[in-house]
């Protein structure tokens, strides 16, 4: 009788020892479907972010490396082999560019002749009429993960393994063809990285809630075309 007891006793001890949520913040328990809801809603709740990576949207490849926040945003977008800055402070959208971008059909007229010399190390401004402003500040905003964290099929749980070094679980979608989130097992369970359904990009996700402090440019770096740069319904 001893030896049965102690041995139930071992059982249940190696029981408790293999428990895999032992030490997290227990939503590897939850369904599939819970832990993207509680994922969705500690994004929707944070003040700031770091997205880096590759999104894929229209035929079009953006590699990101943006820190959002509740004020404005700072970072670096590069595609079809030219690369810019973003900074958004309130509702100010500033651009600073390589030679490649300057001279794509992005710049305003009067610049054609030497775009890459005198935009130089500037910020260009970019007017809220210009059909561009709405485009580029979409990367800028914090509500853009409303968006981005987007799973597409029936949900299941796959691997725990770290993101980051911090302990995730998967949540996917179709297998994986509709797309998969790492969710952190450790404190608020953040989105850690995203595989977007259909080849659509990979993007990490860091830094929540830490400070983003952000500084204008001096006025003497920034250029301002305000309406010269609206593009008209025709064009």
């Amino acid at each position: 009788m001893g030896v049965a007891c102690a041995g139930l006793l071992a059982a249940a001890l190696a029981a408790c020892g293999d428990d895999p949520d032992k030490g997290t913040n227990g939503i590897g328990r939850l369904s599939a479907e819970e832990i993207e809801q509680r994922a969705r809603q500690a994004a929707e709740d944070a003040s700031s972010v770091r997205l880096t990576g590759t999104v894929i949207s229209d035929g079009a490849s953006y590699d990101l490396d943006v820190r959002l926040g509740e004020e404005g945003a700072v970072g670096e977008v590069s595609s079809q082999g030219s690369e810019f800055q973003l900074l958004r402070i309130g509702e100010d959208l500033y651009i600073k560019a390589d030679a490649a971008f300057w001279q794509s059909d992005a710049v305003p007229e009067e610049l054609d002749s030497d775009p890459a010399q005198q935009l130089e190390g500037k910020y260009l401004r970019v007017a809220r009429e210009d059909p561009a402003y709405e485009q580029l500040s979409t990367f800028t905003r914090m509500d853009v993960l409303d968006a981005l964290l987007t799973l597409d099929g029936e949900r299941e749980t796959g691997d725990r393994e770290e993101v980051g070094g911090v302990r995730a679980i998967r949540v996917e979608a179709d297998g994986g063809q509709g797309g998969a989130l790492d969710v952190s097992l450790i404190g608020t369970p953040y989105p850690l990285r995203l595989e977007r359904g259909g080849d659509a990009g990979v993007l990490r996700l860091d830094d929540w809630d830490q400070e983003l402090a952000l500084e204008p440019p001096a006025e003497d770096e920034i250029v301002d075309y305000g309406e010269d740069m609206v593009t008209s319904a025709g064009e």
